[in-house]
């Protein structure tokens, strides 16, 4: 009887580990997800902004010009 309680103790834990694995998987992946996207965002963002800058300083070096 104790061995098949045992036993029986044993295989709920395992299945409790694979849900748990799965769980931290799950979160971590939509970690890495949400980081990238932020990432790419801030990337294209800074490149707008430095494209808009050089695009008035030619602006601005033209006029002078004129």
């Amino acid at each position: 009887m104790m061995k098949t309680l045992l036993l029986l103790v044993a295989l709920l834990s395992l299945d409790a580990c694979a849900e748990l694995k799965e769980t931290g998987r799950t979160i971590g992946h939509t970690t890495r997800d949400v980081t990238k996207e932020i990432g790419h965002t801030t990337r294209d963002v800074t490149r707008e902004i430095g494209h808009a800058s050089r695009d008035a300083a030619k602006s601005v070096k033209e006029e002078l010009k004129d």
